[in-house]
């Protein structure tokens, strides 16, 4: 089954409706996706069940400027209010429409601690040169927080592909930077969110810096992936 980029306005460019990146990477007693799930991945999911985002109801997302405004249009589908490359990360998805994803794809939000292992302690059993098994490290991408696509000057005004940026901690992509990631762990009304996004420095994307946002709340810099309770 493939479907058309049309779904998100992107011409005529037919797409997978598996994704070239929805591996899924081993940590411990779980996995987690190794990439942010993107918009391809998104449009198969909107097209095999139907899905109407709270974004594209209601006109689209948000984005700060002085305070939150709604941006006409900004969805997942053209999450700075153009069409987004198919590999672009999919934004605009509140807490719920991000459970519901994972869960229709087998798996589920990962909780804040599961998020910690995977981002910060590296697992791999022979992991690449700049890595050390069994070390956790201050950020996503190791001792430094130099290739994450942060507010300081790099390749991507906004956001970046799935892949993009250079594989960090068990060899997963933007666990720090490019969108903050919604995490299954609720108080209330609020979800906790992970990692920091293009719009912020350095110090986001580190362990201490979670933070709560409404559940209900789509906006172009908050994102997801998932976790399984078995590597698959």
């Amino acid at each position: 089954m493939r479907i058309t980029s049309a779904l998100f306005g992107l011409g005529l460019l037919t797409l997978p409706v598996q994704p070239a990146f929805a591996e899924r990477v081993p940590i411990g007693a779980f996995a987690i996706d190794r990439t942010e799930v993107t918009v391809a991945d998104f449009a198969a999911h909107a097209q095999a069940r139907g899905v109407t985002t709270q974004a594209e109801a209601e006109g689209g997302g948000f984005e700060f400027d002085g305070g939150w405004v709604r941006r006409a249009g900004w969805t997942w589908r053209a999450p700075s209010g153009e069409a987004a490359a198919p590999q672009s990360p999919a934004a605009h998805v509140t807490w719920t429409e991000a459970r519901d994803y994972c869960a229709a794809a087998g798996g589920r939000l990962p909780t804040a601690a599961e998020w910690t292992e995977a981002a910060y302690l590296e697992r791999r059993a022979q992991p690449p040169e700049g890595f050390t098994r069994g070390k956790t490290y201050p950020y996503p991408v190791g001792d430094t927080p130099q290739s994450m696509n942060l507010s300081l000057p790099d390749p991507w005004p906004r956001h970046s592909p799935a892949g993009a940026t250079r594989a960090g901690v068990n060899g997963l992509f933007d666990m720090g930077g490019n969108l903050w990631e919604w995490l299954a762990d609720r108080r209330g009304n609020e979800a906790l969110t992970a990692g920091g996004s293009w719009w912020y420095g350095p110090d986001k994307t580190q362990a201490d810096a979670m933070l709560w946002k409404p559940i209900d709340f789509p906006a172009v810099y908050i994102g997801f992936r998932c976790a399984y309770d078995h590597a698959g």
